[in-house]
């Protein structure tokens, strides 16, 4: 420390100058322990940066160092000549060994500055900190040694101020940073943050380029700065797993997030000790105002007369603290704020993550419960992280204002304690009311969030079966009759409790002051009042935060339970099987083995699903697996792929698995994505699997060929094209083990047998030069051929091609081995099975233009065509092929096409730029009522009035208490604060009530039901080209925001409004000088808010839209979750999600940063507004006197500004942002809705349609406008009770015509009469409601079975047991617990496929109308169902019902009245069916030659007049007489009305043999035959 050379010793305070410290003080402890702290910091920082590798710099940044060196080292001269100077003269100077130590400091500073240059990318902190604090130090130094020793001093002085001359040029160039040459505005690299020094991180000035950038451009997602690497979802998912490993999900969330929140919570303590010393300062001033104006016309010598320059220090102090506690605020918020995004992102990514590993016993929770988790459970934690720590800070800031309240008021201030300590347990209960009903409305919420995603599911079920108005009903009752129900009650409480929370720092200050006037001696002056009113303000903060802080607690323990469920829940069997997937196999060995295999879907059920399994697959090997409806097909798919709970028996899986299931899983990007599934791109291998599925020609049909985006769940394709599409992403991995679950299903049999790889020969083929091939799958010789493969299938076309065949029934394998030795047993149920169905197929779905036939043996007695085939088996299924025995397996892309891929539909969500339009605020106030909204504002304004006058009186009563010295005639002064404040409070409830309950509740219904309508009425073709997710945000998440968000912020505007201009007005009024600060002020205001409104405008637009595909993504994965885990995939979709939440946290992080940036710069305006009125009191006192109860008003009020000025930017702000979610609701409510749902104009006939003739008039329709025509002038009339058969290739029409039968699509050109009624001219309701139709894809909803046979609620139960039992399904729904009540899960996932579609059927056997469309209704169903339904279909039920059915196999319409043959839009052909066959020109002549080749005996030329009565018999039981009994006697076939009696009389005559030859001519086979 040294020796103190001078008289006033080391005492802080000097005892012979006022407001002064003492010379040894100063240089000996302040200065020195400065100097001390840079100079050890120095050394330190220099070690450790000596061992880091030297960055590249600029010749700039060069030149930039060698300059800061220069300086300091002159500074270091000018500083070591001065001490030279003191030690040689012998100088008197305080302490002499400041002098010594300064150069030293300097030298080390030098050897700082030049390791952090060269090794490190940002300023120095530590110089950055030391000089501004070591110039402010030497200013009073400086005003010292003038008041006591200049003359001695000149000298020193003069070395001191170069020395700081040159130490501030080397501190400006410090804080240019070591990279002057930065990035320029419009490159963003990086993160600014890596190259901000600290007081560009303190004043958020790193992100005023991207501010500039928005008043200049609208700022998109290219323009924002990336992730650091800490913030990556990655790493905070790894972070909180592990973490979780080990501890409780609070305790969790605490250890891998804590730390920056430990610091925020200190930052804001030191910002509330800070908050609680302004009273105090303003105390100080007050006081001194008052000695000062007692004393302003004593003498300049008198003692009791304070100095000028204290009054102007405390102005200065003043000034600083607030700027220092801006400082300390900001951080803490963007503390809180950053690792409240950390904990979302690191919630979503566990959230995702363990949706991945989930049991099927934990599915019972729809999708859109754990889309909620991560909607509304996680965003409460993050909401929680934003202000949790005014739980801690609150106690302490009452803390610290009743120590304050204590040292001015006594004993007094303790009646205001009492007051609120009774308080507390008020705000208690009330806590745990609203606890109550925040758990309640999230149950309503959840409720209503998944009737929607329902809704959305299934939505063109809905429209084709009128039920728009059902499901309206069902999704208002919960939204009218609990949700907003609950609001109401919400909103009275929420009142209530702002109210009271205004109310009690109001009721506390009026006891407090009458307390202390009645039994204190002393007077209650204006420095007492004031800084006592600031602390009861500074306690309105606390209490009203605390109130809402405490219901986040609450929210956040519900959301912390419900997560914690979810972690916590049952996740997959980990030993359900033994995979070794690195393993070299060769042909034979074993890949699949299952060994008394005992699985079941439920753990705790008692019966398991399947028993008893034992399968074994090796490599090469073809599996066949056959059974019924529900008799557990694909449940033994599913316990391959692990997604069962195995009870007992071991399952060994060698190598990996791809999987097609049965309902195929596409996802929203293109058909490309779809098929590489994150797998490398082999352009010769994926054009062999896209031919080979038979996909070429629909790739040529899209508009961006294989790069066309394909809709939500494939919406935009067909079902055979989303079939083949998910078969091509099994081919194409190239697995060990393929699982085809019915992946024929849904294609048509002649592409069926193209991809299975079954061939046929003709002679003309045989003899032809050049054959072509056909690229095939499943078959001996197609690509899967070397590798194990498991179908599944309904069909039994190519029940010969199977190596082994098992057949299951009820969960059991009742048979299996190969065809041939089920064959010989004539008792087996595949032996019954093929007798019973010929060589009948069941294919179905969307035919593909090719001619290719199928599968027949080759007549072993023509040897001479024997030999031909032999000789040409050889000839190559392609040449790739030949030269590879087995392909390699498909390696995973080191990043997949998918995460590249931003896309987020087909559509780009709606996102408005610029200001949000002044149209939506008034749509807003229309729907909150107009009325409602003035009666608000009036009770806001009344509000601040009252409260403005309630202050103006105690500025008089503490003046009046002045000049009398006691606190006489109080009652009169408290009697009027007392009202005043009653009344401000009662008028702040009033505005509440309006607000929430008035208000907010009709805003909220009106805007949720509007939308609600308006989707509902949209076309379908919206709903095709807009993501489920997109859709679902808009319920959730914008319904939300409307319902609780926006009348929060609205209120909290219109409240901060009045409170800034209740201060202009008061300060305005009493210092009228003080409007020529406010214009500056104002225009620096401005532009803040310009720059500032511009950018955090479009920033939360893009957080908005960019937060929908990470819903999106999760709602789709949550539906493919047993594709995705067949395939291990779950790092690769894991990976994408990481992605998508980093792209929202990219908008997210400087949409947070931006308020920090707005708040820093508007607290310096309030700072400023502080110091320019304790400078104006200063200027009134000195020259014209001023009363400290002016002032105190005027400073009380000054102190607000700060919070107010920001709170209204912000609040400005938070209402405009939040209004988005308004302007995004009205969007939707502006979509082009269908047409008319009622009928208006025209009057039905009674009883109509009465006979059910249809009748198409010149009719052509587009799917959208701007399209091409898919339907042609058609002009067709369908006489009533006729049975037509709608076919066709791809793209023919056939589907179009249905959805033009419903007006899904509308007429460009011409109209469509049923029974005389022009449909065009009558409500969609009226229309849709009289047809009835079983769809190719069965939509169930979650709920009872009676609900979803008739959700309408119009048919008594003996109805529907009639429907039940002619569907066929009476028997499995009697064995169900609750019969008709039973519960079907979401999507309907607790039926099979083929049991959905029964159900369907049952629909339409319930509805009883004059019209029915299948839309190929039977393609999931097994052949004995299908004969029996073809038999409904047949029987009396349907006897006049009009009947169109759209088929892809003929078996299915070759009995029907006539057939419609669709040909590129048009009608091709319309006539019976025997005519089109007796012309072998005709269209559907072509199609039945290819469907007959399925036969596997050989069909005779037609010279062949005779036929053997056996022969004649399989033919008239063949594919196309599903109606005879198999066991019955022979007779002719039973002959459909206008149909075909002998089909095979009038088919193409043609030798038929198995072989790798494709027919694809169509001229006169016979001819040669005969050659």
């Amino acid at each position: 420390m040294g020796s103190c050379r001078d008289s006033e010793g080391w005492l802080p305070v000097s005892s012979k100058r006022p407001f002064d410290s003492t010379p040894c003080f100063q240089e000996g402890i302040v200065l020195s322990s400065l100097l001390a702290i840079l100079l050890a910091f120095s050394l330190l920082r220099s070690i450790q940066l000596w061992t880091r590798p030297t960055l590249q710099r600029s010749l700039k940044s060069w030149s930039l160092l060698w300059l800061k060196i220069a300086l300091l080292l002159a500074a270091l001269g000018v500083s070591t000549a001065n001490a030279i100077l003191i030690v040689t003269q012998r100088r008197t100077v305080p302490v002499v060994q400041y002098y010594r130590l300064e150069p030293v400091a300097l030298a080390f500073s030098i050897l700082l500055t030049y390791f952090n240059h060269t090794r490190t990318r940002t300023s120095s902190s530590a110089l950055l900190l030391f000089w501004p604090l070591y110039f402010l130090v030497l200013g009073f130094w400086t005003r010292t040694i003038i008041d006591t020793r200049l003359s001695s001093f000149s000298t020193i002085l003069i070395f001191k101020a170069v020395t700081v001359g040159f130490s501030l040029l080397s501190f400006i160039l410090e804080c240019v940073g070591p990279e002057p040459d930065a990035v320029p505005d419009d490159k963003v690299e990086e993160s600014p943050i890596l190259t901000a020094n600290i007081f560009s991180i303190w004043s958020f000035g790193w992100m005023t380029s991207l501010m500039r950038k928005g008043t200049k451009q609208f700022i998109t997602e290219k323009d924002l700065p990336p992730l650091l690497e800490r913030d990556r979802s990655a790493n905070l998912g790894r972070e909180l797993k592990s973490a979780l490993e080990k501890h409780t999900l609070w305790k969790a969330l605490f250890v891998a997030y804590g730390g920056p929140y430990a610091y925020a919570a200190y930052l804001k303590v030191l910002q509330d000790c800070l908050a609680f010393l302004q009273p105090q300062l303003l105390r100080w001033f007050l006081s001194y105002i008052s000695r000062y104006q007692e004393a302003r016309f004593a003498p300049e010598d008198d003692p009791s007369r304070p100095p000028k320059f204290e009054g102007f220090a405390i102005a200065v102090i003043m000034c600083v603290a607030s700027v220092v506690q801006t400082v300390c605020l900001n951080q803490y918020f963007q503390q809180t704020y950053e690792t409240g995004m950390r904990v979302r992102a690191g919630l979503v990514t566990t959230i995702y993550n363990k949706a991945l590993v989930l049991s099927n016993d934990e599915r019972s929770q729809s999708s859109g419960d754990i889309v909620n988790l991560m909607s509304v459970d996680a965003t409460r934690l993050q909401d929680l992280c934003t202000y949790g720590l005014i739980s801690l800070s609150g106690p302490l800031q009452i803390t610290l204002a009743f120590i304050s309240l204590y040292s001015l008021l006594g004993w007094s201030a303790f009646v205001g304690v009492a007051i609120m300590i009774f308080s507390i347990p008020l705000n208690t209960l009330i806590a745990r009311i609203l606890k109550k009903m925040q758990e309640q409305q999230m149950k309503n919420r959840d409720k209503r969030t998944r009737l929607m995603s329902e809704l959305l599911s299934n939505i063109k079920s809905i429209k084709l079966y009128a039920w728009e108005n059902t499901f309206i009903r069902r999704v208002l009752e919960t939204r009218n009759d609990h949700e907003l129900k609950l609001l109401r009650k919400i909103g009275v409480v929420t009142s209530f409790n702002m109210a009271l929370w205004s109310g009690i720092p109001i009721l506390v200050a009026f006891s407090s002051f009458a307390t202390a006037a009645a039994t204190s001696d002393q007077p209650l002056t204006s420095d007492i009042i004031f800084p006592a009113l600031s602390l009861f303000m500074l306690l309105q903060f606390p209490l009203a935060m605390f109130a809402q802080v405490t219901s986040n607690i609450i929210e956040a323990w519900v959301s912390v339970k419900r997560l914690s469920t979810f972690l916590g829940a049952t996740e997959l069997q980990p030993d359900a099987r033994n995979v070794d997937e690195n393993v070299e196999l060769n042909a034979g060995d074993e890949v699949l083995s299952i060994k008394d295999g005992e699985f079941s879907w439920d753990r705790n059920s008692v019966q398991p699903t399947l028993e008893g399994i034992n399968l074994s697959v090796k490599k090469g090997e073809l599996v066949g697996i056959l059974g019924r409806v529900g008799a557990g097909k694909t449940s033994l798919m599913s316990a391959i792929i692990g997604d069962m709970t195995k009870r007992e028996g071991e399952v060994t899986v060698r190598g990996t698995i791809a999987y097609a299931p049965q309902n195929p899983w596409i996802l929203s990007a293109t058909v490309r994505d779809n098929i590489l599934f994150s797998f490398e791109y082999d352009e010769a291998f994926y054009n062999l699997v896209v031919e080979a599925c038979a996909l070429g020609p629909d790739l040529a049909l899209l508009p961006q060929g294989d790069m066309t985006e394909v809709g939500e769940k494939g919406i935009t394709l067909s079902g055979g094209q989303r079939a083949r599409i998910s078969l091509a992403r099994a081919v194409y991995a190239r697995a060990d083990l393929t699982l085809l679950d019915d992946c024929l299903a849904a294609v048509d049999s002649h592409v069926a047998r193209h991809v299975f790889g079954v061939f046929r020969f003709t002679l003309k083929t045989v003899f032809s030069a050049h054959s072509e091939s056909s690229d095939n799958i499943i078959g001996p010789r197609g690509l899967l051929a070397t590798k194990a493969r498991i179908l599944v299938t309904n069909s039994i076309a190519f029940i010969r091609q199977f190596d082994s065949l098992a057949f299951i029934r009820r969960g059991v394998i009742l048979e299996s081995g190969t065809y041939e030795s089920l064959m010989q047993n004539p008792q087996a149920e595949i032996t019954k099975l093929v007798k019973g169905h010929g060589r009948s197929s069941s294919s179905s779905g969307t035919s593909t233009p090719f001619l290719i036939s199928g599968n027949v043996t080759p007549d072993p007695e023509d040897k001479e065509l024997q030999d031909l085939l032999d000789k040409d088996s050889t000839t190559p299924i392609s040449e790739k092929l030949r030269r590879r025995a087995s392909f390699e397996k498909a390696k995973l892309a080191t990043r997949s096409s998918l995460q590249a891929s931003t896309s987020s539909g087909l559509t780009r969500e709606h996102q408005e730029q610029g200001k949000v339009k002044i149209g939506v605020y008034k749509a807003y106030i229309n729907a909150a009522s107009k009325f409602g909204f003035t009666v608000f504002l009036l009770a806001t304004i009344g509000q601040q009035a009252a409260a403005v006058l309630s202050t103006l009186t105690l500025r008089y009563w503490g003046e009046h208490n002045r000049q009398v010295g006691t606190n006489e005639g109080m009652f009169k002064y408290l009697l009027l604060y007392g009202s005043f404040s009653l009344s401000a409070s009662v008028l702040g409830g009033f505005s509440a009530v309006i607000m929430w309950v008035y208000c907010a509740l009709r805003s909220a219904r009106k805007l949720h039901d509007s939308m609600l309508y308006s989707l509902m009425r949209a076309p379908l073709t919206f709903f095709e080209l807009t993501p489920t997710g997109r859709i679902l945000n808009l319920f959730s998440r914008d319904t939300y925001v409307v319902d609780q968000i926006l009348a929060r912020v609205i209120q909290g505007l219109c409240r901060t409004v009045a409170v800034c201009l209740s201060i202009l007005i008061v300060i305005g009024s009493s210092f009228p000088p003080f409007l020529i600060v406010v214009f500056p002020l104002g225009w620096f205001y401005l532009r803040v808010m310009k720059y500032y409104l511009a950018t955090s405008r479009e920033l939360k637009r893009l957080d908005a839209v960019s937060r929908s595909p990470i819903f999106a993504w999760f709602s789709e994965s949550l539906a493919g979750l047993s594709t995705i885990r067949a395939f291990r995939q779950q790092t690769v979709f894991a990976a994408i999600n990481h992605d998508r939440i980093d792209r929202n946290q990219v908008c997210y992080l400087p949409s947070i940063s931006v308020n920090r940036w707005l708040a820093v710069r508007l607290e310096f305006v309030g700072a400023l507004i502080i110091f320019a009125v304790t400078l104006l009191s200063m200027a009134a006192l000195i020259t014209t006197g001023v009363d400290a109860g002016l002032v105190g008003l005027v400073l009380s009020y000054a102190l607000n500004t700060t919070s107010s000025l920001n709170w209204v930017v912000r609040s400005a702000s938070e209402v405009e942002q939040n209004i988005v979610s308004v302007e995004r609701i009205l969007h939707q409510t502006e979509v082009e809705p269908e047409a008319s749902y009622d009928t208006v104009d025209v009057t039905l006939p009674a009883g109509w349609p009465s006979t059910g003739t249809i009748r198409f008039q010149n009719y052509s329709a587009r799917y959208r406008a701007g399209l091409d025509l898919v339907l042609r002038d058609i002009s067709v009339e369908i006489k009533s009770g006729k049975k037509i058969g709608v076919c066709g290739r791809t793209g023919a029409g056939k589907s179009s015509l249905l959805l033009a039968l419903f007006r899904i699509i509308e007429p460009a050109s011409g109209t469509i009469f049923i029974d005389g009624v022009d449909i065009t001219k009558i409500g969609l309701y009226d229309l849709r409601s009289i047809i009835s139709i079983v769809p190719q894809t069965p939509d169930l909803f979650e709920g009872t079975l009676r609900d979803n046979i008739d959700p309408v609620g119009e048919y008594t139960d003996s109805d529907i047991w009639v429907a039940l039992e002619q569907a066929h399904l009476k028997d499995h729904i009697l064995q169900l617990p609750g019969q008709l009540d039973a519960s079907v899960r979401e999507g309907g996932s607790s039926l099979s496929s083929g049991q959905r579609q029964l159900l369907c059927f049952a629909r339409a056997l319930l509805k009883k109308t004059k019209v029915l469309v299948l839309d190929e209704a039977t393609s999931a169903v097994d052949l004995d169902t299908d004969q029996a339904i073809q038999g409904i279909i047949q029987g009396p039920a349907f006897k006049d019902v009009t009947i169109l059915t759209i088929a892809h196999r003929l078996n299915t319409i070759i009995e029907s009245d006539q057939i419609i043959v669709m040909d590129s839009g048009k009608v091709a052909e319309f006539d019976t069916p025997s005519e089109l066959l007796s012309s072998p020109l005709s269209q559907f002549y072509s199609l039945a030659k290819e469907a007959v080749f399925d036969n596997d005996e050989q069909a005779p030329p037609k010279k062949c007049k005779q036929r053997s009565d056996k022969e004649k018999t399989r033919r008239k039981h063949s594919a196309y007489d599903e109606n005879v009994d198999p066991t019955a006697n022979p007779r002719p076939a039973k002959q459909a009305k206008g149909g075909c009696k002998h089909v095979e009389e009038m088919l193409p005559p043609i030798y038929i043999y198995k072989s790798s030859k494709i027919v694809d001519d169509d001229d006169s086979v016979a001819g040669d035959l005969e050659a």
